[in-house]
């Protein structure tokens, strides 16, 4: 099963209000684990009904169980236990998630009023959502940044055949997670560019966080990030661009005609000490000037 695949199922099996319960009570426990007695008294419900989901989310691999004696303690894998806490507190803070996506539905519908339909809307905030709680560690702001993908994405799709009808030239920075390298190409291509250049970034496997040594070097050198995040590849922001920038991804981009497509050799930041992440960083300040030179 592909990831977003996966996500989906999720949210549907978190979309039933007891499993939704059993989990939340999982996640809260001191130590987290419980027993099923112990869920039963809590959820005010029969043991027999607390088995048969814990058994629907243990199929899932939503849970998992350690014998203990003559109890059976259950937890959530440490894998999922962000994910779930993600949806968990989108639907604690505002209703269900079906609430909060409709709510961004209407946003966006409103912001690109004869543009796209709701139709069409619907289908990108829910795909967007869909893409970005796939990422492992998802963690927080789930909505939050799944409105900004989608408009990202429409907005791409929007202008994609009108490329470069107002004069500003659109570059997309794609690597593996992108939480390194292509999200320092972008920081630094806007710092230096303003308005003059539009910039996407994205990432064939994308990560959950961007990492905390490449905020720690742009923070050295006086480069915002700002609000962005990994995002995955996708079509629309490709046929979008004008210069499409792989670092290390392979052929996971799409190729069209009219684009320019260059690929930079640079060392993967991921896990490397600060020292080696400022020479990666400075290795692309120094290319990032030098496309700027052709833009």
């Amino acid at each position: 099963m592909d990831a977003t695949a996966e996500a989906s199922r999720e949210l549907r099996i978190v979309a039933d209000p007891t499993r939704a319960s059993i989990l939340r009570s999982i996640l809260e426990a001191p130590d987290g684990r419980v027993l099923t007695g112990r869920l039963a008294e809590e959820l005010e419900l029969r043991q027999p009904t607390v088995s048969h989901h814990l058994k629907a989310l243990l199929d899932e691999g939503l849970v998992e169980k350690e014998p203990d004696g003559r109890r059976t303690w259950y937890s959530i894998p440490s894998g999922r236990i962000d994910r779930l806490a993600a949806i968990l507190r989108t639907e604690d803070a505002s209703g269900p998630l079906d609430s909060s996506l409709d709510q961004i539905i209407d946003n966006l519908a409103f912001r690109f009023a004869g543009t796209f339909g709701r139709e069409t809307i619907e289908q990108y905030v829910r795909e967007s959502y869909d893409l970005l709680a796939a990422r492992p560690d998802a963690g927080r702001h789930l909505p939050s940044y799944a409105a900004a993908f989608a408009a990202d994405r429409l907005d791409a799709l929007a202008h994609e055949d009108e490329r470069p009808a107002d004069g500003v030239p659109e570059v997309l920075f794609v690597c593996v997670q992108n939480a390194g390298r292509s999200q320092m190409a972008s920081a630094i291509l806007r710092h230096l560019a303003g308005d003059r250049v539009h910039v996407r970034t994205a990432g064939s496997e994308p990560a959950g966080e961007v990492r905390g040594t490449i905020l720690a070097a742009l923070d050295e050198v006086g480069v915002p990030l700002g609000g962005e995040y990994p995002k995955p590849l996708t079509d629309e922001v490709v046929r979008a661009a004008d210069v499409v920038i792989t670092m290390g991804c392979g052929d996971a981009c799409p190729i069209y005609p009219g684009r320019r497509y260059l690929d930079w050799d640079l060392d993967d930041p991921v896990g490397r000490p600060i020292a080696d992440v400022r020479e990666i960083r400075d290795d692309i300040d120094r290319r990032v000037r030098d496309l700027l030179a052709t833009l």
